[in-house]
């Protein structure tokens, strides 16, 4: 059975966490799965756009206790690393890509859907940073991520208390961009991610750096990358297509070019 199950649903590729009865955990050999898909997706031109989820009644509710339970400081600081080197992966990739969380996406599997662009949930779904009642910490970038996405209050309540949200929270912090019945929710994560995967590939992935850029950054230097950015793009010839298709009222065909 693959740990991580790999689909594609023409320009979409839709990876799915694989070990329902566990609740997904995410342990070195899942990590390892996702590294190798990531890979996968950033060196196949065909794929536009990514959508995440899990098998069964979670998306993943975190990283594998058991294994954790004997690390010594040094191989916990490695799992932490390889979590980051994963996430970051997934972050860092050219197309949008989509959580589509169905049920618990607690720890890992919270950080996991905080590393996509935007996050869609069942509205049974759940959300949390436990962490702290194991006497641990966010390992796998929780303590970053979500203060960019919901603010520091947010993000100290969730850290700092452990206690889970339910999806109409999330969704009200920002956490989440929208709410579905969970038979709806894959439908709707595939059929957004079909539609951004039909936008100008290269600008896509210009204002998708610009963004993740500018957010630390202080406002005028963010201005500037999206001012140079803006002059990059000019030279393209998805540029030219886009605008020309505009004008002559007909679906633009973008060659990511």
């Amino acid at each position: 059975m693959d740990l991580v199950r790999f689909e594609t649903r023409g320009p979409v590729a839709l990876l799915t966490l694989n070990r329902p009865k566990a609740l997904n955990p995410l342990d070195t050999a899942t990590l390892d799965s996702l590294e190798a898909a990531f890979r996968r997706i950033a060196a196949d031109p065909d794929v536009g756009a990514l959508v995440l989820t899990g098998e069964g009644r979670a998306f993943a509710a975190g990283a594998d206790i058991a294994e954790m339970r004997s690390q010594q400081p040094i191989e916990a600081q490695k799992f932490s690393q390889l979590g980051h080197r994963v996430f970051g992966m997934l972050e860092e990739l050219t197309i949008s890509t989509l959580a589509a969380v169905n049920g618990h996406a607690l720890g890992g599997g919270c950080e996991l859907a905080l590393a996509c662009d935007w996050i869609y949930a069942s509205n049974k779904a759940q959300f949390g940073q436990p962490e702290v009642k194991l006497g641990l910490i966010p390992g796998f970038g929780g303590t970053s991520r979500l203060v960019r996405r919901v603010g520091v209050a947010w993000a100290k309540e969730l850290v700092l208390s452990g206690d889970p949200i339910d999806a109409g929270t999330a969704l009200r912090i920002g956490l989440v961009n929208r709410l579905f019945e969970p038979d709806a929710l894959l439908d709707a994560a595939l059929a957004a991610a079909e539609a951004v995967a039909a936008r100008a590939p290269l600008a896509v992935a210009l204002a998708k750096r610009v963004i993740q850029e500018g957010q630390g950054a202080d406002l005028h230097v963010a201005h500037g990358l999206e001012q140079a950015a803006f002059g990059t793009i000019a030279s393209t010839q998805d540029r030219a297509e886009g605008m020309d298709a505009f004008l002559e009222k007909r679906d633009a065909k973008f060659q990511g070019r």
